[in-house]
């Protein structure tokens, strides 16, 4: 495995850090957390659709710029570094990416090139109450009406749902509530009628939503993949995006160490720096063992998905990688703000942003108990 960046991918660095820092300041995010809005800057998400972002793992042929998972691995740090809230996560590595991985060729043409535009916006409707991170579990039903599905059900918590265009719904087609089969894909348009959005901000401030279906009638030409084979495709495209969120927890939580770092060598307490004070010279390197474990995970996990690993390898790398960055940003961001002191406890400072955003990335796709336990269970244990 290589822990070293090609010169491009270090031109990718430097060109994306660039338009973070000068785009994205936390007076920003502070703005954007403040109003009743989608939670991000849909302007600035077309300039990065420009630079190619929304696009980055999408195949040329449908209007993307086709790279790797190491090239996006890449933009996502950096866009962690700047807590940037546009929805790389939701709209490309959830909604584009279900298309990408179990599409039809005519779904693809139809939303790909949008996507990779910045001009439609996709979301993701899986979780349900009750579900926590189980992918089969789903009390939403699809029954058949004509030729076609009536879709009826409730999904919470669907990220930036608010925003969307398009709906990745998955419904039951057979089966009980937690049956590995019967679950299937739809596409649903936002403004099919019978779908209701109701607007909800995550602890970090980011946009969700809860969407209700009553009776929303799609045609057969929505279903995304195989009638009742829903649930592995969605366990695929999870893994990948948990992968994607793995490089952007990372960006965040060394951001973190950094400001900490320099609080450490300005901050003074009885006419010393207290970073000369043992006790803190030892925390902070232990943050910087956790950082350095973290990194290797998270650029191993994306290069398996470069190198067309199998979905039992990807899989097993995506739950290390996340069970150790959920551990480690939380660390991070805990003694982040305790080494801050009093200010670090107060809502003027930027370092609780990325004490929230720790505690939601945490359980996104799943929290470090549960992917341990995945990992147990690939393994056989």
């Amino acid at each position: 495995m290589s822990l070293v960046l090609s010169e491009e991918q270090q031109i990718l660095q430097s060109t994306t850090r660039e338009f973070v820092t000068g785009r994205s300041s936390m007076k920003r995010i502070r703005e954007l957390r403040d109003q009743a809005g989608d939670g991000f800057s849909r302007p600035l998400w077309r300039e990065m659709a420009e630079l190619g972002w929304a696009g980055i793992i999408i195949p040329e042929q449908y209007g993307g710029a086709g790279l790797g998972y190491v090239d996006l691995m890449v933009v996502m740090e950096e866009l962690g570094r700047g807590l940037m809230p546009e929805p790389m996560l939701s709209s490309v590595l959830l909604g584009a990416n279900t298309l990408l991985l179990g599409g039809s060729d005519a779904q693809r043409k139809a939303h790909l090139p949008k996507v990779a535009a910045g001009e439609e916006l996709l979301a993701l409707a899986q979780q349900e109450p009750k579900s926590r991170y189980e992918l089969a579990h789903v009390e939403t039903r699809a029954e058949r009406a004509g030729d076609g599905y009536r879709l009826t059900g409730e999904k919470i918590q669907v990220l930036d749902g608010a925003a969307a265009d398009q709906f990745i719904v998955s419904a039951r087609t057979s089966g009980g509530p937690r049956d590995a089969s019967g679950v299937t894909l739809f596409l649903v348009p936002r403004s099919a009628e019978g779908v209701g959005v109701q607007v909800q901000h995550r602890l970090d401030a980011r946009g969700a939503a809860l969407v209700r279906l009553e009776g929303v009638q799609v045609g057969p030409n929505a279903i995304i993949g195989e009638e009742g084979q829903g649930a592995a495709l969605l366990q695929r495209v999870t893994d990948r995006a948990t992968i994607a969120l793995t490089a952007e927890m990372l960006g965040a939580m060394t951001v973190a160490f950094e400001m900490t770092l320099d609080y450490l060598k300005t901050r003074q307490q009885f006419g010393k720096v207290i970073g000369t004070f043992q006790s803190l010279k030892h925390r902070a390197a232990r943050l910087y063992v956790e950082l350095e474990l973290a990194r290797s995970l998270v650029m191993a996990a994306h290069e398996a998905v470069d190198a067309g690993k199998s979905d039992a390898e990807i899989g097993r790398l995506a739950s290390m990688a996340k069970a150790r960055l959920s551990d480690a940003f939380v660390l991070v961001a805990n003694e982040a703000v305790q080494m801050h002191g009093g200010i670090g406890m107060t809502d003027e400072h930027d370092i609780g942003f990325f004490l929230k955003r720790a505690r939601a990335a945490e359980i996104q796709f799943g929290d470090a108990a549960f992917h341990r336990g995945r990992v147990a269970t690939l393994d056989g244990y």
